[in-house]
């Protein structure tokens, strides 16, 4: 995911999560929602003596709302656009244990063994780094795209995210992954869920503020775009399947 891309997204939506112009849709799940899981698995281990790393913060909405549970939440993003935002956010909303700075995530100048926490969501995973700022025992919690994300329309358009990696199991990754780099898994889970877009309107809105197509154009899109809308349009609208894998890992 590049840093243009983001830049671009605040620029002309005002942020990443902070966005104005929402598209109207309805999401189903089987089970449970893997946001409230991958949360709710944050949440345990928080504390007011807690240092966290959020890892690819974007405009820091998500930080700015598990804030309260930690003692200084610091942000790391290469976006400056997208940092930008989260500034404008942290004084309107009088945030002060947040802070955060452009800087790459695999590089990022902290302290060995700095940081009791850290947490990437569907941002970068550079698991040599976060082992080497974390404490030991510290844990690294994320929730990343899952291999068979949107694979739908991506073989549709024939292009996209991850294109053509179905194989490639995203728990494998993680686990072989982190393992390599001193970490070992809590515990991971892969969810699959689908959302419905109420119209055309509503899933071209939303592909242009996600990096399911980081080039995605709606004139030039158009048709591809329309053909997906024929194949997958249902009863609760157009169907768009979506998979996340959760994560806690922990240094050893």
């Amino acid at each position: 995911m590049s840093k243009d891309f983001y830049d671009r997204v605040a620029k002309e939506f005002g942020g990443y999560s902070f966005i104005t112009r929402k598209s109207e849709h309805e999401t189903v799940f089987p089970s449970v929602d893997p946001e409230n899981v991958f949360k709710s698995k944050l949440l345990e281990y928080s504390g007011k003596d807690v240092r966290v790393v959020d890892v690819g913060c974007g405009d820091c909405r998500f930080a700015f709302s598990i804030a309260g549970n930690f003692k200084e939440v610091v942000g790391v993003d290469t976006s400056i656009e997208l940092l930008k935002v989260a500034a404008e956010k942290m004084e309107k909303n009088g945030i002060t244990n947040v802070r955060f700075m452009e800087v790459d995530a695999g590089k990022t100048g902290f302290e060995d063994n700095s940081f009791d926490l850290s947490f990437s969501r569907r941002g970068p995973t550079p698991y040599e780094e976060i082992g080497r700022i974390l404490k030991p025992g510290g844990r690294f919690i994320v929730i990343e795209i899952g291999e068979q994300d949107a694979r739908e329309i991506k073989v549709v358009f024939g292009r996209g995210q991850n294109y053509g990696s179905w194989d490639q199991s995203t728990v494998d990754h993680i686990n072989k992954e982190s393992s390599e780099a001193g970490f070992r898994t809590e515990f991971i889970e892969g969810y699959n869920y689908d959302e419905f877009y109420k119209s055309y309107a509503d899933l071209e809105l939303f592909l242009r503020r996600v990096p399911i197509f980081e080039d995605f154009n709606p004139e030039k899109d158009k048709s591809l775009l329309t053909g997906y809308e024929q194949m997958f349009k249902e009863g609760r609208g157009i169907k768009l399947p979506r998979h996340r894998v959760v994560a806690v890992l922990q240094k050893l």
